[in-house]
């Protein structure tokens, strides 16, 4: 089963890619009909899977036996959760490139193959599968970027690259150390291995370089607005919505079990990395004039809040942290879906270009209003779950206080940028660009309620994903208070 949801997208994305260039119509059938079915799988999956269970719905072949190497795939609460993310934002985003005109076959194919890696990334337990999976990414997002994305796409796409592919090298290193090591590359074999100290301290700082570029934390998220601003929608919508969270999520998998001596001694050096991100990407968000930039700073911020849930080692911060990570796909997919609609109509992203739509477009304006509240936590909305518990986490833990507290300022932060932003792009007076446009249409209103509904659902019932992540988190911790 779960090689069919790898691979069904990567036999999409094949016969995508063979469609005459004239027939960007039927690519487009082609790809939502692959991603709906892949969603489809995942859900069953989702409804057969057991919390109380550790990895489920295994798929092991020995691959090249001689060095260890084998097709080791299984999920576990974590990853179950990612993989419904991952499969339902790749069908929002198909959808929502629908009018998608230039080079419609190449980029439908470019959508599926991103999808094949972000849903292997989540489901590989052999490293070297799972660094295929992760590298793979990179080719298609960098074409998405590069020929589908806005006038400085050369620069972007090539500083995602390079940024990316440098963390990577280095996570690389770290793989092969591992491997020389424990010889093998069975990531579930290595957990709980009780490797030496001094060794441990120095592949988490491969692995670190590795998942900190992709997460991003700063210094090293510079490349984030850059291509969050050049990419088309749905390319957006899939880096801030999975992409960022293979970052977090490898040290979830990776780095914490594998890895836990080291992790404690790293937690206060990632605490106040993850303070910075959170009050410096917010700070930055609020300085922003348009409305896509700002969107991705907040991006910074929240994943700042991921970062101090894991560093805090504690069952609360991990669940926030995993929650925060759920949250931030759907919201701020949410966000990049409106102000994408919001750019086609008006042809401008500036926010004082963009006011009042609440007068002119009231559905686009609700809804935009909707997920910026959902985006600043408030409570009733997913925000709030996951950044409550990060908080709460990290104060529980030995971390500095003190950067807990700068945390926190960050959500004071966030309230500012985003009420801001709505006071003026929601209920401003409507621009002259605004004032000539007309409202969501169905489709587009039918891509953002399955997201309103999940923002909703993980608010109000926090069980509905914790039930799933919590089983896992509490080895995870068991782990770090034994290393």
């Amino acid at each position: 089963m779960l090689s069919a949801i790898i691979f069904l997208p990567l036999v999409g994305a094949i016969v995508t890619a063979l469609v005459p260039k004239d027939r960007g119509d039927l690519a487009r059938w082609i790809a939502a009909g692959v991603t709906t079915i892949d969603l489809a799988l995942v859900v069953f999956l989702a409804l057969k899977f057991d919390v109380a269970q550790g990895m489920q719905f295994a798929e092991k072949v020995a691959w090249v036996p001689q060095f260890g190497i084998s097709y080791n795939l299984g999920v576990d609460g974590i990853s179950i959760t990612m993989l419904f993310l991952s499969a339902l934002l790749s069908v929002i985003a198909v959808v929502a490139s629908w009018k998608m005109e230039t080079k419609p076959t190449a980029y439908f194919a470019m959508l599926l193959l991103l999808e094949v890696g972000m849903n292997g990334v989540f489901v590989a337990l052999d490293f070297v599968l799972f660094y295929v999976f992760w590298e793979l990414v990179l080719v298609p997002m960098y074409f998405l970027i590069g020929t589908w994305g806005g006038p400085r796409k050369e620069y972007a796409s090539i500083k995602f690259f390079l940024y990316t592919l440098f963390g990577s090298v280095f996570m690389l290193v770290g793989i092969i150390a591992l491997y020389l090591q424990a010889g093998t590359f069975d990531i579930t074999a290595m957990s709980g291995l009780g490797l030496p100290a001094t060794f441990q301290w120095w592949v988490f700082a491969a692995f670190f370089l590795g998942f900190a570029v992709k997460v991003p934390v700063f210094p090293l998220h510079t490349w984030l607005p850059d291509a969050h601003v050049e990419a088309p929608t749905a390319a957006s919508v899939l880096l801030a919505g999975i992409m960022l969270k293979m970052g977090t999520y490898g040290f979830i998998r990776i780095a914490l079990p594998i890895l836990p001596h080291a992790a404690n001694q790293w937690a206060p050096f990632i605490t106040a990395l993850a303070a910075i991100s959170i009050v410096y990407g917010a700070a930055l968000a609020f300085a922003q004039k348009d409305l896509k930039k700002l969107v991705a700073y907040s991006s910074v911020s929240h994943m700042g809040f991921v970062m101090l849930g894991i560093a805090s080692g504690t069952a609360e911060g991990l669940n926030g942290a995993i929650a925060v990570m759920f949250s931030h796909g759907v919201v701020t997919g949410m966000l990049f879906l409106i102000v994408g609609m919001v750019y086609e109509r008006t042809h401008t992203r500036m926010i004082q270009d963009v006011s009042g739509l609440s007068h002119q477009v009231p559905v686009a304006g609700g809804l935009l209003a909707f997920a910026s509240f959902a985006s600043l936590g408030l409570p009733g909305l997913s925000g709030f779950v996951g950044e409550f518990l990060t908080l709460l986490g990290a104060w529980k833990s030995s971390v500095p206080a003190a950067w807990v507290v700068i945390a926190a300022i960050g959500v004071l932060l966030a309230a500012a940028y985003t009420l801001s932003m709505v006071q003026r792009v929601v209920l401003g007076t409507p621009s002259e660009a605004v004032s000539k446009i007309t409202d969501l249409t169905r489709r587009e209103v039918a891509l953002l309620v399955p997201l309103v509904v999940l923002t909703l659902t993980v608010g109000l019932y926090w069980n509905s994903l914790l039930r799933f992540t919590d089983p896992v988190v509490t080895r995870i911790v068991a782990m770090l208070a034994g290393a």
